[in-house]
């Protein structure tokens, strides 16, 4: 609800229109599902090492939406390794997840964090 929230005030600060509204809303939906997407392809694919790179390609396709599907990844992937560090997970490696989901967010290549040997339906 506080997301909503936000989104509406800033919308209205912002002087946000109408139809730009339902574009950014339209883009952050369909980057969320982007970055579900990755997450079920990390799950399915059980590869060692393989997790910066499906933070970064979760990302990347997000972004590649739009200003909204940059904002989604970007709120998901600060909540997903905030609830880690909740969780006990190493600070070094939430760092490290981070990096990987700048640089998918910012139009790299996801690639870069491409482990050898990952199936190449992923």
């Amino acid at each position: 609800m506080k997301l909503f929230i936000g989104l509406v005030f800033c919308s209205l600060v912002l002087g946000v229109s109408s139809e730009n509204w339902f574009s950014f809303m339209g883009e952050a939906a369909q980057g969320a599902w982007d970055m579900l997407r990755a997450y079920s392809d990390m799950r399915e694919a059980n590869y060692i090492g393989a997790d910066k790179y499906f933070h970064a390609r979760g990302n990347y396709d997000a972004a590649q939406r739009g200003p909204g599907g940059v904002w989604a990844a970007e709120k998901l992937s600060n909540l997903r390794e905030n609830s880690q560090r909740v969780t006990g997970h190493g600070e070094e490696d939430s760092k490290a997840d981070q990096f990987a989901n700048e640089w998918g967010r910012s139009g790299k290549d996801p690639n870069h964090f491409r482990p050898d040997g990952l199936p190449d339906e992923y």
